[in-house]
């Protein structure tokens, strides 16, 4: 007997078809979805001077050396305490810094620390300076991660170990920006206003 056909098609190819449809929609929404986290977690990470023409200028920590362990005492197992950050050597025409600190490995990534306004004569941010508000006259903090003002130790779950990107900004200019700004929001502030960045990683994690 031959299939029974609906405006020349028959049941089966209907049903062949509306399955077709179904499986190629499904790809397209899984793909945009893919799309979209990778979005998310490059934007989480991102240099918020990416894009922008400047030099580089070298920082350093008392608190641990560039691409080493940062210690307990800095982090959620510790006393929380924010780590040293010193920039003797700042750029000509620098009238502020902004600080900003990522866990370059969560997956969507996660702000530990914002500081901005920091006076462009300053030459160090002391260890602790944030969690026992000894930050320098005029420095302002914004919100991380943990929507609290202020800096937020490394606490990586698992035992993987994480990379913590300590980055700072030399400025053109003062920003005066409000207590709790965003990542995204300081970011805008910045733009256009960068002389320089200079750059520290620390790792933790992996059961230290």
């Amino acid at each position: 007997m031959e299939p029974e056909l609906t405006d020349g098609i028959s049941r089966d190819h209907k049903k062949a078809l509306r399955k077709s449809l179904l499986f190629t929609a499904i790809g397209v929404a899984a793909l945009a979805g893919l799309l979209l986290i990778s979005m998310l977690r490059a934007r989480g990470r991102a240099d918020i001077a990416g894009g922008q023409r400047h030099a580089w200028f070298d920082v350093s920590s008392s608190s641990f050396s560039n691409g080493n362990q940062i210690p307990a005492r800095l982090t959620c197992r510790g006393a929380n305490l924010s780590p040293a950050v010193e920039f003797s050597a700042r750029p000509a025409g620098t009238k502020s810094f902004a600080i900003v600190m990522d866990d370059a490995d969560s997956p969507f990534g996660y702000v530990h620390w914002l500081v901005y306004d920091i006076p462009g004569d300053a030459v160090e941010v002391a260890e602790g300076a944030s969690s026992e508000k000894k930050l320098p006259a005029g420095a302002t903090e914004g919100v991380s991660s943990a929507d609290t003002n202020g800096y937020t130790g490394p606490c990586p779950p698992g035992n993987r170990t994480h990379r913590y990107v300590i980055r700072i900004y030399a400025l053109e200019t003062g920003l005066s920006l409000l207590p709790g700004m965003s990542k995204r929001q300081l970011a805008a502030a910045v733009e256009g206003h960068v002389l320089a960045e200079g750059r520290l990683t620390g790792l933790y994690g992996g059961g230290n």
